[in-house]
């Protein structure tokens, strides 16, 4: 099945700024766009909206006058449902609730043609329940652009229970065709991106619950350590904390209280108080134009080592002696269990043990895990965690490595599996889930994740890069500690494990 032709005309209703974003796309493509909205002069106001951003792109040089004008004439706001029926596609983009969008659908299909497909961009309901009172259900899908629609590459391409395959294919195709990167997901709660991307939220909130860190730490170590282009906190302050909560909500409702995705009670907090981030104001952050960002926590320089013993594989940090080395540090390779030793000091990279868990198990003392990084030759800071006790002369010889090797260091409380490992570790276990029960395949989370959400590798690619037995034992020992069902690991990751495969061949 191919893409729907330039010259089949679109429907777009809602004119919202998701509802406006499809739309431009869509003429962007080629398409005559017809665009609807209850509220008078709202479609009007969109299409001028429309114009003054490809304005801007003209006077970047961006796009030509001849390519704005272009698009600007394919865009034509119209008073009626009815006046909708020359439409092949109709996109809905109207308020998120069940019965609105059924009752849009029910008349739409007495309105356009027999080979009509009509899409919702729903990101929370049920693409099958929305169907369901549609006399040819098969032919509605969802079609799930990311705000803004015009920059955002990906599109989850939803199937419900009734969707045709043709349907799916064509959608697919058209989203191609319009510049996207489609995925293909199953109609189920939170689909792909607002799934898999729960324990990125979440993690930070039970960080900062346990006093673990402060938000400008945690969100300095996911983007610096973790190569995330915001933190979780910054990311919940510019989403809304009314819309982030409203989301994790609904997911958590929809599975019956499953507690990966148990809600926040701080965040909770939050959106009581009317501190609803970036909108309001104030939120984790204080947005006021002349307040002063909080600086993450660093710690002071340390000595500088001369000689460190490398004992054993480093797993995920085996990056580091050549690093060391290439800083003029002396390195000895011996045989271990993954460790470092500098001047009587032992680091580790966590496992998601604490480092009071493992000093205790192990006997090493002084003993400081440090966090997983991205890349430890381009991360610019890295968390440190010292078991209870820890001398502060051995914290500074830990942090003095790192700062060695050019980077900032920032020492938190000694929480299982420290910022960046314990989120990536949840990351990839809900991504391989989803996968499990065939809510879309690993190849197409791994996109949805990189293009809905900008991570800097999908969830199930750095669970290979990592290591699926290191994952799973950070998984184990979070489960551990916490004795809650929160942590437990995917059968999936399980498998993927005792056959020695990954999920990307």
């Amino acid at each position: 099945m191919a893409a729907l032709p330039s010259s089949l005309t679109v429907a777009v209703v809602g004119s919202g700024a998701m509802g406006q974003g499809i739309a431009q796309v869509a003429a962007q493509a080629g398409h005559p766009v017809l665009l609807l909205d209850a509220r008078e002069g709202a479609a009007e106001a969109a299409v001028r909206s429309v114009a003054q951003a490809l304005d801007g792109l003209v006077a970047k040089g961006k796009k030509t006058q001849a390519e704005r004008d272009a698009v600007v004439v394919r865009l034509t706001p119209v008073a009626s449902l009815s006046d909708l029926a020359p439409a092949g596609l109709v996109v809905e983009a109207i308020v998120e609730d069940l019965d609105a969008k059924r009752r849009l659908f029910t008349e739409l299909e007495t309105l356009v043609g027999p080979d009509a497909i009509l899409a919702t961009n729903t990101s929370s309901i049920s693409v099958t329940a929305i169907a369901a009172p549609l006399k040819r259900p098969e032919r509605l899908a969802g079609l799930h652009f990311f705000n803004p629609a015009p920059l955002m590459a990906l599109v989850e391409v939803v199937s419900g229970l009734a969707t045709g395959p043709a349907v799916l294919d064509t959608l697919v195709d058209t989203a191609a065709a319009w510049g996207k990167s489609p995925v293909r997901c199953r109609s189920t709660p939170g689909f792909i991106v607002n799934r898999v991307a729960r324990p990125f939220y979440a993690e930070g909130l039970r960080l900062l619950q346990e006093q673990a860190a402060a938000p400008a730490t945690i969100d300095a170590v996911m983007r610096e350590a973790g190569g995330f282009r915001m933190g979780p906190f910054e990311l919940m302050d510019l989403i809304g904390h009314d819309v982030n909560f409203a989301v994790t909500r609904s997911v958590h409702a929809a599975y019956f209280g499953d507690p990966r995705f148990q809600p926040s009670l701080i965040q909770q907090e939050l959106v009581e108080a009317g501190r609803l981030g970036r909108k309001t104001g104030r939120g984790f952050y204080d947005h006021a134009a002349d307040a002063a960002r909080p600086a993450p926590a660093e710690a002071p320089a340390g000595p500088k080592p001369h000689r460190v013993v490398v004992g054993g594989d480093l797993g995920a940090a085996s990056a580091l002696p050549d690093l060391l080395r290439a800083a003029g540090i002396a390195v000895e390779e011996t045989d271990g269990d993954g460790l470092l030793v500098v001047d009587g000091v032992t680091l580790a990279l966590t496992d998601g043990r604490t480092a009071t868990q493992r000093a205790a198990g192990d006997g090493r003392r002084p003993l400081v895990l440090f966090d997983l990084a991205l890349d430890y030759a381009k991360a610019s800071r890295v968390a440190l965690a010292p078991a209870d006790g820890t001398p502060a002369e051995a914290v500074a010889t830990a942090a003095g490595l790192f700062q060695t090797l050019g980077k900032a260091v920032s020492v938190i409380d000694d929480a299982p599996g420290l910022i960046v490992m314990r989120t990536v570790a949840m990351l990839a276990n809900e991504a391989a889930d989803a996968v499990m029960q065939g809510v879309a395949t690993a190849g197409d989370v791994d996109i949805a994740m990189t293009r809905g959400v900008n991570y800097p590798l999908g969830p199930l690619a750095w669970a290979g890069r990592i290591g699926i037995g290191a994952v799973l034992g950070v998984l184990d020992a979070l489960a551990r500690t916490y004795g809650e069902d929160r942590y437990r690991a995917s059968a999936l990751l399980r498998r993927k494990h005792s056959g020695g495969t990954g999920f990307h061949g």
